[in-house]
């Protein structure tokens, strides 16, 4: 004010207010006098003041009324220059504030007429302006009065006029609150109780308010009134007003003067009384409006929303809201529901727009949205006002997206023609957005299925900044841009979650450094002083209770809603910075709830940024199982469904990368776009910021990166870090330059973030181990049954893990590691190389961390931290154990000194190592025992010592690498030197050692366990390690085993002086006979494949080359070695007390030696079996017993060559074995019997010689090229041990031993040969000698033969048995004996280089067999047994078989040899059967005889081809001979011969005189091979039988009766026939056979009729004579035939019947 007041302000307005008047009484002075003697008057008053009064100002204020007045006169002229001068003076008072209340109210008075008039409008509104601004005179109806005319103004006809009006009322109105303001200010110490408001009785008693404030409240009161369109109270006059005006001056008073509404009960009234109730009604016309409803429900037409209306309802709502939101709760309530509604789709699309914009302010308020939650979410039977804000939003931006529905209304075409065609026109016009053409800018967008929305910039972040809620200017409804509600929605989501966020976690961060200062606190002694902070501390605690519930409550509220629409933002947009910000709420929201524990919610959030990450549809099982879970939940908003949106697959983006998903199944590739990076990178800062409170949610995070690191191609480095990598196999990653970039950047940040880990607490940690397993799970799950690259991220990020959490190893080691070792199982080679890698790496870090306490202090950690070493042994995969052990060797290297307890472990490591792993593996392996056995065998416990000796033997039964196999043995001799020579003190430790077990065992009550107990702990380590030799003496490899062998033996002999004497019997019976055992066990089974070499150039000799020729070699040493212990210690070994039963167990080494199917090893084992008979003393040849010569030979050279190769080296390291025998009983050697007198051992001996016997040529049941067939030398040794063996036992010897004997014999000789040892064994097909075996065998007959002859009576009864063991050889001359099923080659068709089989060619076998017979039948024939026992009729049963093939005989030699045989058995035997004839003894063999003859002189075999007729007819001599010898030695004793026989015999003459046929003659040689002579000297033997005179009984004579009728009619048949057949075939000639057969006839009808003649006459029968002339007429018939030898033969038959040819005789001379 010290501008108006100054003397230089007051003087220049004195002289302005001179000028005025002046001016004035010039203007009135010619019409309007009276105005001018005003004015003139004025001056004087002026001046008068000016004069008189110091206070200039002040006294014109008193006399304002009158200076004012000649004005007020002036303006009464209505004339436009006077009115102007005069307003302008006027206002130049005000400014001064020398106006009055009076003359104020006159001014005003005057300025009404003037609007009245219509004066000077825009004046009028200025001076009122002036007057109520520069001071506070204007009260009650003045100033209504002034506001009225105002108002009056607002609604001329002319337009600058309305505006400034408008104007001005705002400006009066604001003046009138502002005073208010001013007047409590000056009020404010002197506060009074303002009484209470009574009832509403009277609207304007408000009596209680100052004069301010009273204006103010019936000014505030009048304009609800007039916005309802009642009268107003206190603005009297008015004659019009708008609504719009009316809500916008509301809405200015609200917002600017809230403190007055507050502070004021009367205006708090007002709020709650009159302006919500009218906000309410006036918002009816919006809420029942329908887009596109033509008719509506209520018969009243419904009134359209009216756009300023409703933009300005939402404006006083919006500040009521803000303002007053904690008076008007339930209000508000109502109006956040009603803005909720105007989102509705079907609400016109102007009124949705200001709808957000309205929701948008209260979206910046998080304080206001927090007590929204409070007021009502959390209030039962309550709106949830704050979620359905939120849902509203998620289906406003959905509805957006998604083209209205035909279900919905349709909508009126005007309406949306703008928004549908353009959205459809800009996505058609659009297809390039792609960023296809490079640097092309893109207009910032969402997209989705088809649907274009622009991003327009419609805000600053974080204020709410309206458009169209500002355009007061507009009555018709705006045309809402493309896009505009759509950004708005989302600056809305965006602006919320920042606001909700920022404050909750404001407010967290104090809660908890409250709490922290509260633990402080509490855990001091609580002193006096402190009990209040105390008490502060828990109310602060209960006030967290309080606030956590609401911060979960909003975040319960809000998180379905926002995550709905921003996923679908998100996969909607196109932009980077919109991208971004949607990523960051996500990102913030997930925070957030992990911070606050709400999982579903938490999980929620980052799945869908996860989603985001990975390409569309991408198939990630983690994601889809959660997203399904929420989708479930589709959440209502009023009646409305929001679905998740699932991405769609056309995301407008650059793509960036294309890779190959991480999937089962190759499935192309998929592509990358910058928004999933940027996703990615979301992710990346989510887990590295806020991994704490990630929880479970790692699973999803790590999932997602995984899947991301994959298609980008990162693969693992050292250490677990990732660096880009190319994809090892299909269609490599492709990268763009842009992803290029920033591929190390990512892979830093995933680097960082799992260092972070180390700052996480337990828990979390925990949760990030557990989703690293279960998704390193599927990641193995995924790479079964292919060795495509798996994904390793999971292993290389628990080795991360792992390595930066070193510190605190113990409570992740178990879960880390031992998952790591199912990584290590798994079949793909990648993926366990790497969990190997990491498992290696963590363990040999773990040892080498310094902790606290150290290790050597802190074994159970030691122990810990070793045992996933030893797991590691359980995986087979060579790769993987390469890596245990290069870590066990860097472990020997850095820690071998300190590994203390960790011995066993280590040494189990080594141990564990299998022959199938390889090579590497196994040197490696044997390089770290190595290093043990030099370096650190005196550093570790003696209790190792045994695991060492087992160690060193499983690496000696590894036949990966032959060097490492005979290396360990030098090692085990090594470890026995070492013991050797640390005896005493090896032995105190284990003794001490076993003193504490055994007490501990006896604690428990429980027996002390460990293997050769009962010996002494020192004795048992000697046993281990024979027992270790012992197995590599049954090595695969041959040189393994020989080595072994050898060092056993050595180590047994050098050594073997320090056990106790108890414990030799465990080296008999479970070292060297368990040897035995398994050798055996190990060369039966062995492969008989040939092995073509030795490895490398090595050539293997004929006789190794196959598996079992090795074992063969290895068996035979091993029963030498054994026997050789047997020989050498036998001192000890026989006090022992089981000697005799370690005899039968020796036995049966050498009997299954024997039969094994080897010839090698059977004919070693035979020689071992003569070496232990002979086992007292080693004879020299001198003294040898006398055995056959065979066995003198063979015997020492055996035992020799086994000695001095095998075994050489055994003895050499001994001291003397004489001096070691000397230690136990004098030097004296024991001295042993000469002889075994024990018969029970060579009993024994002949038991284990029948086994071996009998089993060794029991021939295989079936056959194939690989069965067993002894070989000749073995057999022949075999049957040459029983002669020396029969002289021991030959007293005891009975008849089923000898049974026995000629089965063995039997099989024996039937044995066939290998093809190609045939050359060497068998003589040439033409020689007939004998085998050396079937020389043995009959050599074993003839001793037992010879035997017999001299033995008692009853070993007489042998013989029949030793006859049917040599006939049965007999038999072989033309049934080779089948050995089983096999299927022998004749030797002629053998091939040599074949492996076939040839049977022997047993004829030389047979025939001297044969030979044998005939002889010892000459010597018994007469012998009780041989009668009682059929021997003759044996013999003649095994002869009929050569004598019926004949011609078919093998050898043409045998069926003679046998012919002449039976000529001399016969000549023996018969006599003695005729003796013997009555006792019926030899009543079978007559049958067996005839048949014999019958079958050899009819035989069916024919004569070869070859045979020559001189042969032939030496043949047909010998058939001559038989017949001879049945008339000379049979039919003269027919009296004591069976008449069935004779019979037989008269039959077959009968058949021989007719002759037999053989169709292969050529018709040369047919004369002569028709047997002629034969069949005359059967004829007439025939003919002499029939009618001699010795006819002894009729029925002989019949016999011989029948047999020529049976001839004759034959004859008779034959003829006719021929004669049949000859007229049948016309020209063609007949058949060979049959003119051959009807020649034969003719003969013998001719031969017939000679021998009748010669026949005494009355031995004829009449009968006969009568059938022979009979056959004349058929003769005769015969003379047709064309043939002219059967003519020939023809005239031969009919010449003889010229003697029946008599001159006819009476009637009965016949």
């Amino acid at each position: 004010m010290s501008g108006t007041s100054s003397p230089e302000a007051v003087k220049k307005l004195l002289e302005n207010m001179q000028g005025d008047l002046r001016g004035l009484s010039l203007e009135c002075r010619k019409k309007f006098p009276p105005v001018k003697e005003a004015a003139e008057s004025g001056i004087i008053k002026v001046k008068t003041i000016a004069a008189r009064n110091t206070d200039i100002l002040a006294a014109l204020k008193e006399n304002s009324s009158e200076v004012v007045q000649p004005f007020l006169m002036g303006c009464g002229t209505k004339e436009p220059k006077i009115t102007q001068l005069c307003l302008a003076a006027i206002q130049r008072l005000m400014s001064h504030e020398v106006v009055s209340e009076a003359a104020a109210g006159n001014i005003i008075n005057m300025l009404w007429q003037l609007m009245e008039n219509s004066l000077e409008e825009l004046k009028l509104l200025q001076t009122v302006l002036v007057l109520l601004t520069t001071n506070t005179v204007v009260h009650d109806e003045a100033l209504s009065k002034a506001i009225v005319l105002c108002f009056r103004l607002h609604f001329t006809k002319d337009n600058i006029t309305n505006n400034t009006a408008a104007a001005t009322v705002r400006q009066v109105v604001t003046v009138v609150f502002e005073r208010v303001v001013a007047e409590d200010e000056r009020y404010k110490d002197t506060i009074e109780q303002p009484a209470a408001v009574q009832g509403n009785s009277n609207r304007r008693s408000v009596s209680t308010l100052k004069p301010c404030a009273k204006d103010a409240y019936m000014l505030f009161q009048d304009l609800c009134q007039l916005v309802n369109a009642d009268a107003p109270y206190w603005l009297v006059g008015m004659t019009e007003m708008t609504r719009t005006f009316g809500l916008e001056l509301l809405e200015s008073v609200l917002n600017d003067f809230p403190q007055v509404f507050l502070q004021h009960q009367e205006f708090s009234f007002l709020l709650k009384e009159r302006v919500c109730p009218l906000v309410i009604k006036l918002f009816s016309p919006n809420i029942k409006f329908r887009q596109g409803s033509s008719t509506s429900s209520s018969p009243a037409p419904v009134e359209k929303p009216y756009f300023p209306i409703c933009m300005r309802l939402l404006r006083v709502v919006s500040v009521l809201i803000k303002q007053f939101y904690s008076l008007l709760v339930t209000e508000c309530e109502i109006f956040l529901s009603l803005l909720v509604k105007f989102l509705d789709a079907d609400k016109p699309q102007w009124l949705r727009a200001v709808a957000v914009e309205s929701i948008h302010r209260l979206c910046v308020q998080p304080q206001l949205l927090r007590s929204f939650c409070q007021s009502y979410d959390m209030k039962q039977h309550s709106t949830k006002v704050f979620r359905d804000i939120v849902n509203a939003l998620g289906s406003f931006i959905q509805s957006l997206f998604l083209v209205p529905s035909t279900g919905n209304t349709s909508v009126t075409p005007n309406q949306t023609g703008s928004n549908a065609s353009g959205s459809t026109g800009s996505a058609q016009t659009n297809p390039g957005v792609l960023g296809m053409g490079g640097g092309a800018t893109v207009l910032p967008a969402f997209e989705y299925r088809g649907t274009w929305i622009p991003i327009l910039n419609v805000t600053v972040q974080g204020s709410a900044k309206a458009t169209y809620l500002e355009m007061l200017d507009k009555v018709e409804p705006p045309t809402i841009p493309e896009g505009y509600a759509m950004s708005v929605a989302f600056h809305c989501l965006l602006d919320l979650v920042r606001g909700i966020t920022t404050m909750i976690e404001g407010e967290l961060g104090e809660a908890e450094t409250v709490n922290q200062t509260m633990t402080e606190t509490t855990s001091l002694p609580a002193q006096a002083s402190e009990r209040q902070d105390l008490q502060s501390v828990s109310d602060q605690s209960d006030k967290e209770l309080v606030n956590r519930a609401v911060w979960e409550e909003m975040v319960n509220a809000c998180w379905c809603g926002l995550l709905a629409a921003l996923s679908l933002l998100l996969d909607a947009s196109t932009d980077e910075a919109a991208t971004e910000n949607i990523l960051k709420a996500e990102l913030t929201m997930a925070a957030l709830c992990g911070r606050l524990g709400l999982v579903t919610s938490r999980d929620a959030f980052i799945t869908a940024i996860c989603k985001g990450s990975l390409p569309p549809h991408y198939a990630l099982t983690v994601l889809n199982s959660t997203t399904a879970a929420l989708s479930s939940k589709s959440y209502s908003i009023q009646g409305q469904n929001v679905q998740m949106i699932s991405p769609s697959s056309e995301s407008h983006q650059q793509v960036v990368a294309v890779g190959q998903p991480l999937a089962l199944q190759p499935q192309g590739t998929v592509m990358l776009t910058s928004k999933n990076i940027q996703c990615m990178r979301t992710l990346l800062n989510l887990a590295h910021c806020h991994g704490a409170v990630l929880g479970t949610s790692w699973q999803l995070v790590l999932a997602t990166l995984q899947h991301l690191v994959w298609i980008l191609g990162l693969k693992p480095g050292v250490g677990g870090a990732l660096k880009p990598g190319r994809a090892v196999e299909g269609p490599s990653t492709v990268l763009t330059t842009a992803v290029m970039t920033d591929l190390p950047v990512i892979s830093n940040i995933l680097s960082r973030l799992f260092e972070s880990s180390q700052y996480l607490d337990d828990v979390s940690l925990h949760h990030l181990i557990n989703a690293l397993c279960s998704l390193s799970l599927e990641a193995m799950d995924m790479a079964y049954g292919n060795n495509k690259e798996p994904s390793l991220f999971a292993v290389a990020k628990l080795l991360e893990t792992g390595l930066v959490n070193m510190h605190r190893i113990e409570i992740l080691w178990r879960p880390l590691t031992g998952h790591l070792l199912e990584v290590c199982q798994h079949p793909n080679s990648r993926m366990r190389e790497w969990g190997a890698e990491a498992l290696t790496s963590l363990i040999k870090a773990g040892l080498t961390f310094s902790h606290d306490p150290p290790l050597s202090q802190n074994q159970r950690l030691q122990l810990l931290l070793l045992n996933p070493l030893k797991e590691l042994s359980n995986i087979s995969h060579p790769d993987i154990r390469i890596k245990q052990l290069e870590c066990v060797l860097q472990i020997l290297q850095s820690q071998g000194d300190s590994l203390g307890p960790g011995w066993p472990l280590v040494l189990g490591v080594m141990g564990a190592i299998r022959s199938d792993q390889g090579e590497s593996l196994i040197r490696t392996a044997f390089q770290c025992l190595q290093l043990v056995v030099t370096d650190f065998l005196p550093t570790m416990p003696c209790t190792c010592l045994q695991i060492v000796v087992e160690v060193a033997g499983s690496f000696g039964l590894h036949n990966q690498e032959l060097n490492i196999s005979l290396t360990s043995i030098g090692l085990l001799w090594n470890i026995s030197d070492y013991f050797f020579q640390r005896g005493e003190i090896i032995e105190k430790e284990l003794n001490k050692e076993e003193a504490v077990l055994q007490k501990q065992a006896e604690e428990k009550g429980v027996v002390l366990n460990r293997p050769f107990h009962p010996a002494p702990p020192f004795d048992c380590l000697w046993l281990c390690l024979y027992a270790k030799l012992g197995e590599l003496c049954v090595d695969p490899r041959p040189a393994v085993r020989k080595s072994a062998g050898q060092t056993l033996f050595s180590t047994i002999g050098a050594h073997g002086t320090l056990l106790q004497h108890s414990t030799w019997h465990t080296v008999i019976w479970k070292v060297l006979f368990h040897l035995l055992d398994r050798v055996r066990e190990s060369s039966t089974t062995a492969d008989k494949e040939k092995i073509e070499s030795g490895g490398g150039n090595i050539l293997i000799h004929h006789s190794r080359d196959t598996a079992e020729k090795q074992w063969a070699e290895t068996w035979v040493l091993t029963l030498a070695g054994v026997a050789r212990i047997f020989n050498t210690r036998r001192y000890l070994l026989q006090p022992l007390g089981d000697f005799s039963q370690a005899w039968d167990v020796l036995l049966d080494h050498i009997q299954s030696a024997a039969l094994s199917k080897n010839n090698e090893v059977s004919l070693a084992a035979l020689k071992s079996f003569q070496e232990i008979l002979q086992i007292v003393s080693p004879v020299r040849d001198s003294e040898k017993p006398d055995t056959p010569p065979a066995i003198n030979v063979s015997v020492p050279v055996v035992v020799g060559t086994t000695t001095a190769t095998s075994l050489g080296r055994s003895f050499m390291r001994t001291d003397s074995i004489g001096e070691r025998m000397g230690r136990y009983n004098g030097s004296e050697l024991p001295v042993v019997t000469d002889e075994i007198e024990d018969l029970n051992l060579w009993w024994a001996a002949w038991n284990s010689w029948y086994r071996i016997g009998s089993e060794s040529t029991k021939p295989p049941i079936n056959f194939d090229k690989l069965t067993f067939i002894p070989s000749q030398p073995f057999l022949t040794a075999l049957i040459q041990i029983f002669p020396a063996l029969y002289q021991h036992i030959k007293t005891g010897f009975s008849m089923d031993d000898l049974q026995k004997l000629g089965v063995i014999l039997h099989g024996a000789v039937s044995v066939p040969i290998s093809s190609d040892a045939s050359p060497f064994i068998l003589p040439s097909y033409t020689e007939a000698v004998l085998t050396s075996l079937q020389e043995a065998v009959l050599t074993a007959l003839d001793v037992l033969q010879k035997a017999i002859c001299v033995g008692s009576e009853n070993m007489q009864i042998m013989y029949p048995a030793i006859f049917d063991q040599l006939l049965a050889f007999v038999e072989f001359s033309c049934k080779p004996p089948q050995y089983g099923q096999l299927e022998t080659k004749h030797i002629a068709n053998a091939k040599y280089n074949q492996a076939e089989w040839v049977a022997l060619n047993y004829v030389p076998f047979a025939e001297r067999s044969l030979e044998v017979v005939v002889d010892l039948y000459q010597k018994t024939a007469c012998h009780k047994a041989v009668v009682n026992e059929k021997v003759l009729q044996n013999i003649i049963k095994t002869l009929r078989i050569p004598l019926s093939l004949k011609y078919s005989c093998p050898s043409e030699s045998t069926w003679k040899l046998a012919v002449s045989s039976l000529l001399k058995v016969l000549s023996i035997g018969l006599p003695v059967a005729r003796q013997h004839a009555s006792s019926g003894k030899f009543d079978s063999m007559w049958p067996e005889l005839a048949n014999t003859f019958e079958d050899f002189l009819f035989t069916k075999s024919t004569p070869p081809d070859n045979l020559s007729i001189q042969e032939f007819q030496k043949n047909e001599s010998i058939d001559v001979e038989v017949v001879q010898l049945i008339s000379t030695e049979i039919l003269p004793y027919a009296n004591f011969i069976p008449k069935e026989f004779v019979g037989q015999i008269m039959t077959m003459l009968n058949k021989g005189s007719i002759h037999s046929q053989s169709s292969s003659f050529t018709e040369a040689e047919i004369d002569i091979r028709m047997r002629e002579e034969f069949s005359k000297v059967c004829f007439e033997t025939l003919l002499q039988f029939s009618f001699s005179n010795k006819v002894t009984t009729p029925q002989e004579g019949y016999i011989s009766r029948m047999a020529l009728s049976v001839l004759l009619k034959r004859s008779q048949d034959v003829l006719h026939r021929y004669i049949e057949d000859e007229r049948l075939s016309g020209k063609c000639p007949l058949p060979r056979q049959q003119v051959t057969e009807i020649i034969f006839v003719l003969k013998a009808v001719s031969t017939l009729i000679d021998s009748l003649k010669k026949t005494q006459p009355e031995n004829v029968d009449a009968n006969t004579w009568a059938q022979v002339i009979a056959l004349y007429p058929t003769l005769v018939e015969c003379i047709t035939c064309s043939s002219s030898e059967v003519c020939s033969a023809l005239k031969e038959a009919l010449v003889p019947f010229k003697d029946f040819m008599h001159p006819p005789a009476s009637k009965f001379a016949f």
